[in-house]
């Protein structure tokens, strides 16, 4: 009798292994009761991690969100207790974001279409540039324009604030650059010239590596991409060895730049002397857009979710400490998005060759981006399809369906929970990550959606596009 009380006690437990995203083991393989669900183990998760406070966590099996108790989970999908059920665990941001759900504000001004915008790092200002030829700063309390900025000769194709949100800068389709003080919304100095082609990229280096930001790079279609000076107002360095355009620039966190080019390569570059490292070969048409796992953080740089501001000193410390806190144990992740239909998930520092291949897209990869956490990776294709990847392993998770056009840029929420997508049928989507749907439909627009973008501080998303308007949009 006895023998089969105790039988009895062991049927209602499951053997479980928890582990992190990166797959290192959370103590050893253990019983715990079947009617454990994610309190259960968030709690038991604290507790193993000796954590001083108690902190969000999401658990996952097999990619799938666990959002019942194991039991439940074990007999809903016919898994047998006799297994080690492995639970991968993940930290959530602390603070959450309210989705979207409203057209606060439609701003005109700009003649011609919107081609990019970006809210600052502190995600007070926010930024847009125009086939107008100009690039213009808004003020987002009042939601109405602040400065028309005039230098360019042609379209304003991509514009980036420094992470410390001092500068911005501007590249357009006649090849020059300006430099813009967006307090005042005046040119820093007169363009700045060297490409002979259209600017296809900007990127700044990290305040973590250099305060206060005085060095971004630029891509161009002319095949180099250039380091530049804000200060100096020249270029320090230009890199050359791609054999066609280049199409994309990211500098990464370990102060190693990447660039991305319609030569099928991606080829990474040191920048005291702009020597050549490696070179990351694998597609077989253009790549189209690289992102950086750590992209967010290198993004906003000291600023975080409460918008504090930090004195120059303290600057650098303060975005360090945020760089290595997203980036963990684990190096820094690269993923590039390609004209061949694919991706690839790549561990730069690591190896040249890539760490997997993501296929799934039936049409060009369009633009990619990794969640804020680096978690998840987001892919916009031509397919008319947004697709969720795992952001560690590269395993595909979810596509997303219901825009009608090709899907042009995404853009994630502060806390990696929503995912913000613009289209050329006009509208603008959120999807929401953990029950992998469309939360809302977001239409407006009377064309083309461009270019979208969400803000650091998670309070609203911008759009523009080919009806010349910017819309602001808030929860």
């Amino acid at each position: 009798m006895n023998m089969e009380t105790s039988q009895a006690g062991m049927a209602n437990t499951v053997m479980c292994l928890l582990t992190d995203p990166e797959g290192t083991n959370l103590g050893s393989s253990m019983y715990i009761p079947q009617t454990a669900g994610p309190l259960q183990l968030t709690q038991l998760v604290n507790k193993f991690l000796n954590n001083e406070e108690l902190l969000p966590y999401s658990f996952y099996v097999s990619d799938e969100e666990l959002l019942v108790p194991v039991g439940t989970y074990l007999e809903k999908n016919k898994v047998s207790v006799e297994k080690v059920l492995t639970i991968v665990y993940q930290q959530q941001a602390v603070f959450r974001i309210r989705p979207v759900n409203r057209c606060s504000q439609t701003i005109a001004g700009h003649a011609e279409a919107v081609l990019c915008v970006s809210f600052s790092p502190d995600g007070k200002q926010l930024a847009s540039g125009s086939g107008d030829t100009t690039v213009r700063l808004w003020d987002l309390n009042t939601e109405t324009p602040m400065f028309t900025c005039k230098g360019h000769r042609n379209w304003v194709l991509s514009i980036a604030w420094s992470p410390d949100g001092k500068h911005l800068v501007s590249g357009s389709k006649s090849g020059e650059i300006c430099c813009w003080n967006p307090k005042k919304g005046e040119l820093d100095g007169s363009p700045l010239t060297g490409h002979k082609k259209w600017i296809t990229g900007i990127s700044w280096e990290p305040v973590h590596l250099s305060s206060p930001c005085r060095r971004f790079v630029t891509s161009s279609k002319d095949g180099d991409a250039r380091i530049w000076d804000v200060t100096l107002k020249k270029t320090l360095i230009c890199l050359t060895g791609h054999t066609l355009a280049v199409t994309c620039v990211k500098w990464g966190g370990d102060g190693i730049i990447y660039t991305g080019s319609q030569d099928c390569t991606i080829k990474m570059w040191e920048t005291t002397q702009g020597k050549l490292i490696r070179e990351l070969k694998g597609h077989g048409h253009w790549v189209n857009s690289l992102a950086l796992s750590t992209e967010y953080v290198l993004r906003t740089g000291a600023f975080d979710h409460t918008g504090r501001q930090y004195p120059p000193n303290e600057e650098m410390k303060k975005a360090l400490e945020r760089y290595n806190q997203t980036k963990g144990d684990s190096p820094e992740r690269l993923v590039s998005g390609s004209d061949d239909f694919t991706m690839f998930l790549w561990e730069p520092s690591v190896s040249k060759q890539p760490k997997k291949r993501l296929t799934g897209h039936q049409q060009l990869v369009n633009h990619v981006y990794f969640s804020p956490d680096g978690k998840w990776i987001a892919s916009a294709s031509f397919d008319r399809s947004v697709r969720l990847w795992n952001g560690v392993t590269g395993q595909f998770v979810t596509a997303f369906r219901g825009h009608v056009g090709p899907v042009y840029q995404v853009s994630w929420s502060a806390d990696s929970r929503l995912l913000l997508s613009g289209s050329k049928d006009s509208t603008l989507k959120i999807w929401e990550i953990r029950t992998k749907t469309l939360k809302q439909d977001l239409p407006g627009h009377a064309d083309e959606v461009f270019a979208v973008d969400w803000s650091p501080d998670g309070e609203k998303v911008v759009s523009g596009g080919k009806d010349k308007v910017l819309k602001l949009w808030k929860g």
